[in-house]
């Protein structure tokens, strides 16, 4: 059996529902999913199908590395935990708050946008970049969704602000009090590659080292770190559905001795 556990939904930034990204998922010969969501555990909380899919619960938290963004996957979190909640809740304002920011900077570089276009393609409050990204490819200031990131919106570009209340510790300490493992995403998207000794001593668990946008080398060298550090290894296609064509679903597709190894690590 093999397992993605890198996926978004609707209720985040995919385009996906969660009934159709499970489905889609066996339709792809994948036996075993993790819905990580940007900060959200939305999906869990609907009416999604379980049968004949080993689903582990899982997320995507945001945090601040020196003004550009750092991910760090959580899976088998009690994601039903009141104080998780309300933390989530919190992060999704702090997230309405930049994106409110960065539309009014745009609209300053002659890109008219407002926050109420972004939040109605959302159809949620947890808004991202790859929302505004879309309007902005929609609207004609993008050529596409990369060209928005790259010109734009990416790190350290001109309308890029941070506006995450946690930075990497903290995420990592708020994955293990919710009972969760913390793993680096996509690890060759760090500036800060050195950054991932320290991290393993404040509890990070493990790295996504298998990722479509790693190239193979990468790959044997974050499996190689991992051994060095003693940590776990992941992977999957970090699937957005038409937010991101280019990526599909079971692209990446782990073996289940990899998911049998997060269960034995598990609080």
């Amino acid at each position: 059996m093999y397992a993605d556990l890198h996926l978004h939904t609707n209720l985040s930034d995919g385009t996906l529902s969660p009934s159709r990204l499970i489905s889609l998922a066996r339709r792809r010969g994948i036996g075993c999913i993790s819905i990580t969501d940007h900060d959200s555990v939305a999906a869990y909380l609907s009416d999604m199908p379980r049968e004949d899919m080993e689903i582990i619960p899982g997320i995507e938290l945001t945090a601040d590395n020196n003004n550009s963004e750092l991910h760090l996957l959580g899976y088998f979190i009690d994601y039903g935990a009141g104080w998780f909640q309300e933390k989530l809740k919190d992060i999704c304002l702090c997230r309405i708050a930049r994106m409110k920011e960065m539309c009014k900077k745009l609209t300053r570089m002659g890109m008219v946008l407002d926050y109420e276009e972004v939040s109605e393609l959302a159809g949620h409050s947890c808004v991202g970049r790859l929302h505004l990204a879309r309007v902005m490819a929609k609207k004609g200031y993008a050529g596409n969704v990369r060209e928005a990131f790259d010109k734009y919106i990416g790190d350290g570009k001109p309308a890029y602000i941070s506006r995450f209340r946690l930075n990497p510790q903290e995420a990592i300490a708020l994955i293990l009090k919710a009972r969760g493992i913390p793993v680096l995403a996509h690890p060759y998207s760090l500036v800060q590659q050195d950054l991932i000794p320290e991290l393993a001593k404040s509890g990070l668990m493990g790295l996504e080292a298998l990722y479509p946008e790693h190239s193979p080398s990468q790959v044997k060298h974050y499996q190689q770190l991992a051994k060095e550090l003693g940590l776990l290894i992941t992977g999957g296609s970090d699937y957005h559905g038409e937010a991101k064509p280019q990526r599909r679903i079971g692209a990446v597709k782990i073996s289940y001795d990899l998911v049998a190894r997060l269960k034995e690590s598990r609080h």
